[in-house]
């Protein structure tokens, strides 16, 4: 069953992935699926703010320790997708940063809630995953989606959010698909529902100005999203508003 699975996914994944290079021929990225997409963004909007903006308020109020060490734990995870699209991409330098990172800080660290691994030379690089490793191989875009709760996405990063669970994530593969004694299925649940408080939490108030300043905030969005796959793609060293993931140190500076 398991198998038929995986084989149906690379299925569909293949079949994206065609129309995807074809529309990445385009300048613009197609918004083949407006309607559904904007009830979708409503709905979104309607859940941020009766469940993440509170969430994400309480949390800005948790000392600042707090804060830093989840975010650096939440970024040490990271590195177990960041690290294999490293190596898709030729990146070794970078690949050989993140794997020494992981293993400093998940040990002296204490499973990435401190950085040593920076104080000793080992810089945070970007995040990457396979959504922008099949941009970086020249795969366009396809057309944009709005994923519930999930968000602004493409058919390229939904395939590449496929890949990843079906098997291109080690943190998803030991809770969710493989029964073991040390985690369970709700720790990846867990983990990825604190990940989105913690972004949202440090882009509350650009948030917040972008709505009330845009006179149509759903394509306001969807160019901010679009602007900053591609400069995650491009490996440009600017941020994009209401996306920036920085550590809380930095933005409280």
């Amino acid at each position: 069953m398991i198998k038929s699975l995986k084989i149906a996914i690379y299925i569909i994944a293949i079949q994206f992935l065609v129309v995807s290079f074809s529309y990445g021929q385009e300048k613009e990225v197609k918004d083949c699926f407006e309607k559904i997409n904007r009830a979708t963004f409503a709905f979104n909007m309607a859940l941020d703010k009766v469940l993440f903006r509170p969430v994400a308020t309480g949390y800005r109020k948790l000392p600042s320790p707090i804060r830093t060490g989840t975010s650096n734990a939440l970024n040490n995870l990271s590195n177990l997708v960041t690290i294999p699209n490293n190596i898709l991409q030729g990146d070794l330098k970078a690949a050989g940063n993140n794997t020494i990172r992981l293993i400093i800080n998940t040990t002296i660290g204490i499973v990435g809630i401190f950085d040593p691994a920076n104080i000793l030379g080992f810089e945070k690089l970007e995040k990457e995953d396979f959504g922008q490793t099949f941009g970086a191989m020249g795969v366009g875009e396809g057309c944009y989606l709005v994923l519930p709760v999930i968000g602004p996405s493409t058919v390229r990063d939904a395939v590449g959010s496929l890949v990843s669970m079906s098997g291109g994530d080690a943190w998803y593969n030991v809770t969710v698909k493989n029964d073991t004694q040390y985690f369970k299925e709700s720790d990846y649940y867990y983990s990825k529902l604190t990940e989105g408080v913690d972004f949202r939490a440090k882009n509350l108030e650009s948030f917040d100005s972008l709505e009330k300043s845009s006179v149509d905030f759903y394509a306001t969005v969807r160019s901010l999203y679009l602007q900053d796959r591609e400069r995650k793609i491009k490996n440009l060293k600017v941020k994009t508003d209401t996306l920036d993931d920085s550590d809380w140190d930095s933005l409280e500076k």
